[in-house]
């Protein structure tokens, strides 16, 4: 595969300083996104566990790492994003007062970040009813045969080390369990272009720690998996604003209509057209056009094989706007609609994700970078490269030719 495509922060540059997958450009110290907990110097991280005899029979708690995670650089920054399941397989309900992410690289597996009793309820989203009660200062309790999930976001400061491989202890009443290792740098990151060009386009619902692309867990095919993790809501802003005149009306609009383009080389794997826009969600409130179905969801769309089993993802696309068929093969930039308000879209914008299957749900979302964009941050704007935006973040693309 050409070395443009991959930008491997990786299996190999992991194992290095943490700033050698970020470009020159991204030397700014940033805030984390949004619900992330910073790792590094100056937010070290202490284990709150002393001692642990082990107990007979150990508490029946299965801790699994579903999909494994791969870092990403923002604005000075590296992320990791990624979810631990808790499975209580006994009868009996178990208090969970703390849960610690460990470095199995470093000697003693140290704790790079810990959550205490009173920060998981910002962490766990338990499952099923009375899955978890109690909450409060003292930790969480996890019902009988109930799950949890712990949605990890952690940032990485400029200079600290990403781990090659991590583990999770949870602290319990009486025992601590700790998981099996977790690897990282899971998929190489694809370096892509923008899917749109032009300036004032923010990273709406982008990733973070809150977004409800990170947290939109979904099961499909008897699996549960989070296709959204690092998708973006493409939105256009102009005086702060994502429209000027009727709000009820899409051409109101500044992302509508505007050119969707290929992030990379790929072949088209499918394309829907035909799906009306949506008059977009105001105070009279808000309706799909059509009914809205695991077909219909992501509206108008193309979808991209970009080769090694990733897959690009263009939905709520405007009707008739379709320039390519399946089977083809596009080249990067090359035009491939235009944005609408169709499926399950309250305003014209372009939803874009990365995944390992062209589903919109049925999937496991990818990171990757952009090679090259504008931020717009309080200081100014600066030039990035190889980044991915985190949520809210905005930025100014290349005006690009429509091919």
């Amino acid at each position: 595969m050409p070395t443009n495509l991959l930008y491997r922060c990786g299996l190999t540059s992991m194992l290095l300083a943490a700033s050698t997958c970020i470009s020159a450009e991204a030397a700014t110290f940033a805030e984390p996104a949004d619900g992330c907990r910073m790792v590094g110097p100056s937010a070290a991280a202490r284990s709150a566990v002393t001692s642990s005899a082990p107990v007979f029979p150990p508490p029946q708690l299965q801790i699994r790492t579903p999909f494994e995670p791969t870092a990403f650089p923002s604005a000075g920054l590296n992320y990791l994003i990624y979810e631990v399941h808790l499975q209580n397989f006994s009868d009996a309900a178990m208090k969970i007062s703390g849960i610690e992410v460990l470095a199995v690289d470093a000697p003693g597996a140290k704790p790079i970040a810990a959550f205490e009793a009173q920060q998981l309820q910002s962490l766990l989203m338990p499952f099923g009813s009375e899955a978890a009660s109690d909450e409060g200062d003292d930790g969480v309790r996890l019902a009988g045969g109930r799950a949890a999930v712990a949605f990890f976001c952690l940032a990485f400061e400029k200079g600290s080390q990403v781990p090659h491989r991590l583990s999770h202890r949870v602290v319990l009443e009486n025992a601590v369990l700790d998981s099996t290792d977790v690897e990282v740098a899971h998929t190489p990151l694809r370096v892509l272009a923008p899917p749109v060009s032009g300036a004032g386009w923010i990273a709406a619902n982008g990733p973070s720690n809150t977004s409800h692309h990170r947290l939109g867990l979904f099961t499909t095919e008897g699996a549960a998996r989070i296709s959204r993790r690092y998708a973006i809501d493409w939105k256009r802003l102009k005086d702060d604003a994502s429209f000027a005149g009727d709000a009820r009306d899409v051409r109101s609009y500044h992302a509508y209509a505007q050119d969707v383009l290929a992030v990379a080389e790929g072949t088209v794997v499918s394309t829907v057209d035909g799906m009306p826009d949506n008059v977009p969600r105001t105070a009279a409130g808000f309706s799909t056009a059509v009914p809205v179905t695991m077909e219909s969801v992501p509206g108008n769309r193309v979808v991209l094989d970009l080769g090694g089993g990733q897959f690009a993802y263009y939905a709520h696309l405007q009707a008739g706007s379709i320039a390519v068929k399946k089977g083809d093969r596009v080249r990067r930039g090359q035009l491939l609609g235009r944005i609408g308000n169709s499926g399950d879209s309250r305003e014209p914008h372009l939803h874009f994700q990365l995944a390992n299957a062209p589903h919109i749900l049925g999937a496991e979302g990818l990171p990757h970078v952009i090679d090259r964009y504008q931020l717009r941050a309080k200081s100014g704007t600066e030039e990035r490269t190889r980044e991915l935006p985190i949520r809210d973040m905005r930025v100014d693309f290349k005006e690009a030719k429509t091919r």
